[in-house]
């Protein structure tokens, strides 16, 4: 993995540590506002910085991370990793909403837009 010192686009820095499987769909979060810098909206080319805080939303999890280190290129999740460090409000957070989700399941959490009728009888059928 190849670390930058000074600045690298947020759709690259978003992708290479593993956020989002590809640049596409960084650069599209971006664009829709799901991802933020310091608690504002951005666009895909602005350039990011070692200490910058960023809110990031995939629709699956949330996160809040502080940027450690730049990279541009796609590496092992084990690097990726050392790219960022959760808050400690984010792991609370997303601790609480596991556990949550381990008691009670929302019925249509797990299906992304309208249900197919096979969705729908999954979620009509009774729980044992």
């Amino acid at each position: 993995m190849q670390i930058m010192t000074d600045t690298v686009r947020i759709d690259k820095w978003l992708w290479a540590a593993r956020f989002f499987k590809t640049r596409t769909l960084a650069g599209n979060a971006v664009e829709a506002g799901k991802v933020r810098v310091d608690g504002e909206r951005i666009k895909p080319a602005r350039s990011l910085r070692i200490g910058d805080l960023l809110e990031i939303d995939n629709g699956a999890t949330a996160w809040q991370v502080s940027v450690l280190a730049l990279a541009d290129v796609r590496g092992s999740a084990m690097v990726a990793q050392t790219l960022y460090a959760e808050t400690t409000q984010s792991v609370a957070k997303r601790q609480l909403v596991a556990d949550q989700n381990r008691y009670f399941r929302e019925p249509g959490a797990a299906f992304k837009g309208r249900p197919t009728k096979r969705d729908r009888r999954q979620m009509d059928k009774p729980t044992s």
